[in-house]
């Protein structure tokens, strides 16, 4: 037989693939059969413990790790492929994480009975494993790599969250993924003073602070997310470095098993070095003119964007002029490169920023409340070109958001939302053209950020479901503190009874420094309320929110490999003095929750209804409670057995119902009927189960059942020869003390009674009234 040269070449490629498939499979069976499973326990400082194990599900990955604290165990398996996507300009990272219903041992409650897309919480969380893992990578790595955070079971005490970033933490140290960690998370409470490391839900219910804490070695801060019930700064501080202690104790056992089972890391696939020759001609060409825009003051975003775009399109024309063999995006990074470069200088050099401002100082604030009559309440805030309308709208307890059993879990047991922040970033707010649709990862978690700043401020005990909007009209930096500005002063002006004004503000950090040590910074500038450019030319973005008091909501990412503690401390002070300048400008427009009312504001009340007027009101199937709300807009729930709950959405419709329920709850002279007495009784109707009578005009009709019509067992009153209009003798015994049905008997009458007859009970309940 004859082979061709391309069916030897098939042949010996499909046998190669067979060897690895086959060392691959012998490999892991070798190792399983071996029972060789790398495993560590971290104890922590107050005596709870965390297992991280590898090698033992998933052996395919590129590294995998399960993460596991009492019950609740999360496995992270990290899979990067072989070589970088061609063309690719910045780090392809995917976090995936899922709560799924069948850890839990429950079943989706939706119409396919099985786990859909991924939900808010999941969203958010996946953004808190990026926002931890992201600083640590190769700035010039560029190959796609995903991380699938897979819940093994969950119990009710402690959040997957802060496992899953200790998974991957271990997955990714394990893997050749080349990768600058391992990091440590680490989540922190606060109760009573006592700082709490990893509490359980009920512990969180009544801390204070929750807050994680994703740190390197050499306590670096690479990440901090956390909400708070207005915490003291000393506390704050406190929790941090805690947090960052403890977790040094996760990154020295991951370190640990790293020396013994990690696999060789990848050589990061650089992208081509730009000739020297080629760096300097771009740089040449374009730093005088940028250096030149940068210090002017008179820019702003469009036109100082404009500039920059009109010097890189002159630089690669002229570059690629003298160089036609070098590819025009290979001068565009280099561009980029540059002028990220001279920006930060410039920042050194000097004592202002691009726009003119010192480090310390605010950009230009303007608010006003109260733009609109049909709103609840309404508010426009104005930082330098950053611009947020925000709306409230007030409604009915019934509007709260339900949350299914699992998203119930994971929030601590809340199975309502009765306050809601919700973040439009639409797409001329930055000038530009888009698609407007479903929100994205950012929107979610900018709106989760300034709603976490806000909920601490509101009441518990409110009695309406509170919907705050932001919309996001321009957009030049820090959108979502602006929100909490805007979103505080537009919750005022509804007449939200806060407890205090909550304003936010976002501090940026440049810094210098060498071969990837950041614990050794050579020079750092701390700026107060970035804008746009700041926040991308530098390394960081913290974002803090609180009142005069505390603390409510912060949010730290970086771009560098970690920050020593002493700058998050001064970032934060610099955070706190800002936040006060804030607060003063707001109370300008407005100091306090308004206190008269506005015509358009929803109203509530409280009615008291007797237990037998309850059919009356409610009337047949319903009847008279739709015709109340399709009348008048205004809605009726049953509180408890005597009181309902009235909403309407304005006071001339709360007016209007009270007519209408005036009209169905008119109270007739009804007589005074004497306990014990007899009176004589007609006969309205003949039923199965007894018959209906009046005993005044005016009545009701009541129930007279089978077992008081007569001394002797009867199945059907016409038995006893009972007509309707037919009068008869009862004795009256009161009213049911639940349903309110009046109790009668005829049977008492033909002999002896020894008090109210036992079946009473089981004969109101039948019908009656």
């Amino acid at each position: 037989m004859i082979f061709t040269r391309k069916t030897v070449k098939l042949l010996n490629y499909r046998l190669k693939s067979l060897d690895f498939a086959r060392l691959s499979v012998h490999r892991c069976l070798q190792s399983s059969a071996a029972g060789d499973v790398p495993s560590v326990e971290v104890n922590f400082s107050n005596g709870r413990n965390m297992t991280i194990s590898s090698g033992k599900l998933a052996r395919f990955a590129n590294g995998t790790a399960v993460c596991q604290m009492g019950d609740t165990a999360v496995m992270v398996t990290a899979v990067a492929k072989a070589k970088p996507t061609p063309g690719q300009n910045f780090m392809p990272l995917v976090v995936d994480y899922r709560l799924k219903n069948a850890a839990s041992g429950r079943i989706p409650m939706n119409f396919m009975r099985r786990e859909l897309g991924p939900s808010e919480k999941e969203i958010l969380s996946a953004r808190l494993i990026d926002r931890s893992l992201r600083p640590l990578f190769n700035k010039d790595y560029r190959t796609e790599t995903q991380l699938v955070c897979n819940m093994l079971a969950m119990d009710a005490v402690h959040s997957p969250d802060i496992l899953a970033i200790n998974a991957a933490s271990m997955a990714l140290s394990l893997s050749d993924i080349p990768w600058n960690g391992p990091i440590g998370a680490v989540r922190v409470g606060l109760c009573d003073g006592e700082v709490l490391i990893n509490p359980t839900r009920r512990e969180l219910q009544s801390s204070q602070l929750d807050l994680v804490v994703s740190a390197t070695k050499q306590n670096l801060v690479v990440m901090l997310e956390g909400k708070g019930n207005v915490v003291l700064m000393q506390d704050l501080l406190k929790a941090i470095k805690q947090g960052t202690r403890e977790a040094q104790f996760i990154i020295q056992e991951i370190e640990r098993l790293q020396k013994a089972y990690g696999r060789q890391k990848r050589e990061v696939d650089f992208p081509n070095k730009v000739d020297t020759e080629l760096q300097e001609a771009v740089r040449s060409m374009c730093e005088m003119r940028l250096r030149e825009i940068f210090q002017d003051a008179n820019h702003d975003k469009i036109s100082r964007d404009n500039a920059v775009n009109e010097v890189r399109s002159h630089v690669i024309d002229k570059v690629w002029s003298s160089y036609p063999d070098t590819e025009p995006s290979v001068i565009g990074e280099e561009f980029n490169q540059t002028c990220r470069s001279i920006f930060r200088e410039l920042i050194f050099e000097r004592n202002y920023r691009c726009d003119g401002r010192d480090y310390d100082t605010l950009r230009n604030i303007s608010c006003q409340v109260d733009m609109y009559k049909p709103l609840h309440g309404s508010a426009l805030f104005q930082r330098g070109q950053t611009q947020v309308f925000c709306t409230v709208s007030l409604d009915s307890p019934e509007s709260a958001m339900k949350l299914d059993s699992l998203a119930a879990l994971d929030s601590g047991g809340l199975k309502a939302k009765n306050f809601m922040l919700h973040y439009e970033f639409p797409p001329y707010a930055t000038g530009e053209v888009g698609r407007i649709g479903p929100l994205g990862r950012r929107e979610l978690g900018h709106g989760a950020l300034a709603e976490r700043s806000l909920l601490p401020t509101l009441p518990h005990d409110y009695p309406f479901t509170v919907r705050l909007t932001s919309e996001v009209l321009e957009s030049n930096g820090s959108s979502s503190m602006a929100s909490v500005c805007g979103g505080s002063l537009a919750l005022m002006d509804a007449g939200v009874p806060v407890s205090a004004p909550a304003a936010g503000v976002a501090i940026g950090l440049v810094t210098k420094y060498e071969n990837n040590d950041t614990k050794h910074l050579q020079d750092y500038r701390i700026l107060t309320d970035i804008l746009g450019i700041e926040d991308y030319m530098g390394d960081m973005d913290m974002k803090v929110a609180g009142t005069r008091k505390g603390f409510t909501a912060i949010q730290a990412d970086l771009k560098v490999p970690g920050i020593p503690l002493k700058v998050v401390m001064e970032s934060l002070q610099k955070a706190t003095d800002a936040k006060s300048k804030i607060l003063d400008i707001m109370a300008e427009a407005i100091r306090e929750p308004r206190k008269y009312p506005k015509d358009s504001w929803p109203v509530s009340e409280t009615l008291n209804v007797e237990p037998h007027q309850r059919s009356k009101l409610i009337g047949p199937s319903g009847m008279h409670l739709k015709r109340i709300y399709l009348e008048t807009g205004a809605t009726l729930t049953a509180a408890d057995e005597c009181n309902f709950t009235v909403f309407a959405p304005s006071q001339a419709a709360m007016d209007e119902a009270k007519e209408l329920i005036e009209g169905y709850m008119v109270k007739e002279r009804i007589p005074d009927l004497e306990f014990g007495g007899i009176y004589t009784a007609k006969v309205t109707e003949l039923r199965d189960t007894g018959v209906m009578v009046i005993l005044y005009p005016s009545m009701p009709p009541a129930l007279l059942h089978n077992s008081q019509l007569d001394q002797r067992k009867i199945g059907h009153p016409s038995a006893l020869g009972l007509e309707v209009g037919q009068d008869i003798q009862v004795k009256y015994f009161g009213r049911d003390p639940v349903s309110g049905f009046m109790r009668l008997s005829r049977k008492v009458l033909q002999g002896p009674a020894l008090g109210i007859p036992r079946s009473f009970n089981k004969a109101a309940g039948e019908n009656g009234t």
